[in-house]
């Protein structure tokens, strides 16, 4: 099912021949595409790495300031569409554009995906081994870089790729930018022209450079630190603790104060009004559309997590590897492949919130894949073997201990699933069922035509139902992670 979109693309892309194929991979145009959308992902992806990897630290080992505060409103930027940020900006610094403003936005709404993973496996790896390290001699920087690094590395690449893999399939961010990257290159070769199978080839292009992120991403993630027995120790910051504070505040007024600032001024300047009933419906429908696709999502998602947490062979790495497939592209060609098969073959779901779902789960299967991968590992097969050697059979074994000690993680993947459907636009224009629109629609909607002031009302609702699985998101790590020092 994650491979439908493929297979359409396939089928678009030789229908006229390989000779039609070879023709556009052969085009400067393509070569260009693909340098600045992998130029523009290498960027984003080491950027939010350092920040990422940085604000974890500081949140989970250091005795900063408000720490946790700071925690949870670290998280919050997830809760920032890309399209959002980037109208926000622009009103801002309108100077912003091309490489700079893609970086910037892009950078700024994606490094929680590196943080989470990063905070998590800080809370949980050996102490001992750090200070086994600081008793030889080392000093607090080198057991960072030589001990602490290593230990949170699989975490780290795991998360920047989910940064990369957003970045390549981005469409909001990069159009209001005006950055000439591949989703961008393709939105405009459906629009030029009715001929699709150019479009169509250029999205098995960035397939390819999303397999090839993945396959980097899994032989470069090393082995998962064990998790200790003792709660890891706080850090003092000495004279850094001020320079580390006023960092964090710059951040966060980046990430959380320029949208929020911005959408208040449109909000109490703007002349445009509103119906409020409008504003309530559209608001019901993005919830409902985006609990549905979360739950289908992470039914799809389970057998696949607990395929590739329990076993290791090839066809578990190959299912895993398949999953990752439709995240990488563009929700305009999910969407149009999806159109496709449901006008061909499945005409009673063509517009309609089921497919609108299923589309969901195609995107962001591997956000829910990779939480139960996660979950399922928390409970380890030798607890379950102890239960069963008590007389406990295998379903009760399942109710009693694999359950309570995935569920968090579990539960973590749905919500950030959630916020992801919450915020997807190309796959919805496409989609949804006439009549039913979205905060994400309606927001594109008046931003097309530069009403801000129209547009305010709508960005500012998804920010807050965008930031409550943000915030129920960190709180299930913390309780996974609670839960394993039990």
């Amino acid at each position: 099912m994650a491979v439908l979109p493929l297979a359409y693309l396939a089928v678009r892309s030789f229908e006229r021949g390989g000779g039609v194929v070879w023709d556009v991979l052969a085009r400067t145009r393509t070569a260009e595409l693909a340098l600045r959308s992998f130029s523009l992902a290498v960027a984003v992806t080491a950027a939010c790495i350092v920040l990422g990897v940085l604000s974890a630290w500081l949140v989970t080992r250091s005795d900063l300031a408000g720490r946790r505060a700071f925690g949870v409103l670290l998280v919050l930027p997830l809760a920032v569409p890309s399209y959002v940020a980037g109208f926000t900006w622009i009103s801002v610094a309108p100077q912003l554009t091309g490489f700079t403003g893609a970086f910037v936005v892009l950078t700024l709404v994606s490094y929680p995906y590196v943080l989470l993973p990063v905070a998590a496996a800080l809370r949980t790896a050996d102490p001992a081994v750090e200070e086994v390290a600081r008793s030889l001699g080392r000093t607090g920087r080198q057991v960072f870089l030589s001990v602490t690094l290593r230990q949170i590395r699989p975490a780290a690449l795991a998360g920047g790729l989910l940064v990369a893999l957003y970045v390549l399939s981005d469409f909001g961010a990069v159009s209001l930018m005006r950055y000439e990257a591949f989703t961008l290159g393709i939105y405009t070769s459906y629009r030029a022209t009715f001929d699709r199978t150019p479009a169509a080839i250029l999205g098995l292009v960035l397939v390819v450079l999303a397999v090839a992120l993945t396959i980097g991403e899994r032989r470069a993630r090393g082995v998962i630190a064990l998790r200790g027995r003792r709660q890891p120790l706080t850090v003092p910051l000495g004279r850094a603790r001020v320079p580390a504070l006023a960092g964090t505040v710059v951040l966060l007024v980046l990430t959380l104060g320029v949208p929020v600032v911005s959408l208040v001024w449109w909000l109490v300047a703007g002349t445009s009004t509103f119906e409020v009933s409008d504003l309530l419906a559209t608001t019901g429908n993005t919830v409902a559309v985006s609990a549905f696709g979360a739950v289908l999502t992470l039914l799809l998602a389970l057998p696949v997590g607990v395929l590739a947490a329990r076993h290791q062979g090839r066809l578990a790495r190959g299912v895993e590897l398949a999953s990752f497939a439709g995240h990488a592209l563009p929700g305009i060609t999910v969407g149009l492949a999806l159109v496709f098969f449901g006008i061909r073959f499945a005409p009673a779901l063509y517009q309609t919130i089921p497919m609108l779902a299923f589309a969901y789960a195609v995107l962001f299967l591997p956000l829910a894949v990779g939480a139960v991968r996660t979950g399922v590992a928390h409970a380890p097969p030798v607890l379950e073997d102890v239960s069963r050697s008590l007389g406990h059979g295998r379903w009760r074994t399942a109710l009693r201990v694999t359950v309570p000690l995935s569920a968090p993680g579990v539960l973590a993947g749905a919500a950030l699933v959630f916020l992801t459907c919450a915020k997807e636009l190309p796959a919805t224009l496409l989609l949804r069922p006439t009549g039913v629109d979205t905060l994400a629609t309606e927001l594109w909607t008046r931003t097309e035509v530069a009403a801000y002031a129209a547009a305010a009302p709508y960005a500012a609702v998804l920010l807050v139902v965008a930031a409550i699985p943000a915030v129920v998101l960190d709180r299930f790590l913390r309780q996974d992670d609670s839960a394993g020092e039990r």
